[in-house]
C-alpha cells in the first residue's frame, strides 16, 4: 500500500481537531482526494456519491461511504486511526450521518463537489459553512518531515530524468518521439506520469504547450518541463531550458532569466510573503527589460497535488512558514521565437530554503 505508518495520519487527524477548536469551527467534513489522502491515506474515489471523512473539534472522526465503496477502505487501518464507518445504501441520505457537535461552523473540503456543497449546506443550517483549507490552510500547507522527504526523493527521481535529457535533444526528432522516451525514463524512476512539456523553438513560448509533431532543429531553444507522482503520492515538477546541440554561449535574456531564478530562490525565508518572493524574480527580469514577457505567477505550492497553496504571485501576502513547499519558475517568453523556464522546488527551513532540485541551471 501507498502510505505512511497509522502513527502518522493519526498525529495529523489529532492535529485537524485541535485547529478546528483553535478557530473556533465545529469540524471538518472532507470528500475524497488529496485532503482526504492526507488524513487516512485513502486515495479511493467513490464517484458521485457522497463521500465524507468528518473530523469534529471534539470527539471521533467518522468516515461516511457508500456501502457499495466499503471494501475499498481498509477497515483495519481505520480501526488503528480510531476512525468509525458509517456506510450508506442508495436512497438513503447520507448527509444525516455527518454528525459534530457544537454550533461552530463547518469546514468544507476543496474537493466537495458543488451537489454536496449545498446538500451539506442545507443539513447543517442555521450554523455557517466555510473553505477548510482556508480555515485550516496551515494543516495542508506546512509539510511535515514525512512530506518533505518524500517530496525530496521526488525531486531527485525527476532530476535523474532531465539529466539525460541533452541526450534526447538531437535535431530532426519530434517532440512527440521525445515525449515518448521521456515517458519511459519518467516510469522508471515515478509510480505515475502527470506531465510532459517539450517546447521547441516558437512553442517554448507558450508556457502550456505539451508536444507536438514539430521537428527540432540544431541550435533551438527547447524548454522541457515534467513531472510525474513518486512513492505515497507526493509529485516531482522541473523545468529545464536546453539548446538542441549545446549553446554557443548564454544569451542576455536567459542570463536575466537564471538571475531572476536566483534571487527568487534567495529571498525565501520565514517571514516572507508569497509576493515577495513574486517581487525578487520580477524585479530582474524587469530591469532586464522583459517585463512583458514574464506574464505568469512565479510558483504554486506541491505535495499531494500538483497545484495548491500557497500561490507565489503578486497580491498574495501570506507569510511563508518553515515547511511550506512550492516551485520558483519564473519564465521569459518572446512570441514567434522561443521561450525559457527554470523551476525548482523548495522547502521553506529556518534559515531560508532548501532546493529540491538539482540539475544545471544553465543551458545545456
Amino acid at each position: 500500500m501507498h502510505r505512511f505508518p497509522a502513527s502518522v495520519y493519526a498525529a495529523r487527524l489529532s492535529r485537524a481537531a485541535a485547529l478546528c477548536q483553535s478557530k473556533g469551527l465545529g469540524g471538518l467534513v472532507i470528500g475524497t482526494g488529496p485532503e482526504m489522502a492526507y488524513l487516512v491515506g485513502s486515495w479511493t474515489e467513490t464517484h458521485e456519491r457522497f463521500t465524507g471523512l468528518v473530523v469534529p473539534a471534539e470527539g471521533s472522526p467518522a468516515l461516511v461511504v457508500p456501502r457499495s465503496d466499503v471494501a475499498d477502505f481498509d477497515p483495519d487501518f481505520l480501526g488503528e486511526l480510531g476512525v468509525e464507518v458509517r456506510p450508506w445504501a442508495d436512497g438513503a441520505d447520507p448527509y444525516l450521518l455527518v454528525e459534530l457537535p457544537g454550533e461552530g461552523p463547518v469546514g468544507l473540503g476543496a474537493s466537495l463537489t458543488t451537489a454536496h456543497v449545498l446538500a451539506l449546506q442545507s443539513r447543517c443550517a442555521p450554523r455557517a459553512t466555510t473553505l477548510a483549507t482556508t480555515q485550516a490552510r496551515e494543516l495542508f500547507m506546512r509539510k511535515d518531515a514525512h512530506e518533505v522527504a518524500q517530496l525530496r526523493a521526488a525531486a531527485r527521481a525527476i532530476d535523474a530524468v532531465h539529466e539525460q535529457v541533452p541526450g534526447l535533444l538531437a535535431a530532426g526528432r519530434t517532440e512527440a518521439e521525445v515525449a515518448a522516451d521521456l515517458r519511459a525514463l519518467i516510469l522508471r524512476e515515478h509510480r505515475e506520469v502527470d506531465f510532459i512539456i517539450v517546447g521547441s523553438g516558437p512553442h517554448g513560448a507558450n508556457p502550456h504547450h505539451s508536444f507536438s509533431e514539430r521537428r527540432l532543429r540544431a541550435g533551438e531553444i527547447v524548454v522541457v518541463d515534467i513531472g510525474g507522482t513518486y512513492g505515497v503520492g507526493y509529485h516531482s515538477d522541473c523545468t529545464r531550458t536546453y539548446v538542441v546541440g549545446g549553446p554557443a554561449e548564454e544569451p542576455e535574456w536567459y542570463r536575466a532569466l537564471r538571475l531572476a531564478q536566483e534571487a527568487a530562490c534567495a529571498a525565501v525565508r520565514p517571514g516572507a510573503t508569497a509576493a515577495q518572493i513574486d517581487a525578487a524574480a520580477r524585479e530582474v527580469i524587469s530591469e532586464a527589460g522583459y517585463s512583458p514577457e514574464f506574464f505568469h505567477r512565479t510558483g504554486h505550492g506541491i505535495g499531494l497535488s500538483l497545484h495548491e497553496e500557497p500561490f507565489i504571485m503578486e497580491g498574495n501576502d501570506l507569510v511563508l512558514e518553515e515547511g511550506m513547499a512550492f516551485s520558483v519558475e519564473p519564465g521569459i517568453y518572446l512570441e514567434g521565437h522561443h521561450g525559457g523556464r527554470i523551476e525548482d522546488i523548495v522547502v521553506v527551513t529556518a534559515e531560508g530554503c532548501e532546493r529540491l532540485n538539482n540539475q544545471p541551471r544553465q543551458l545545456r
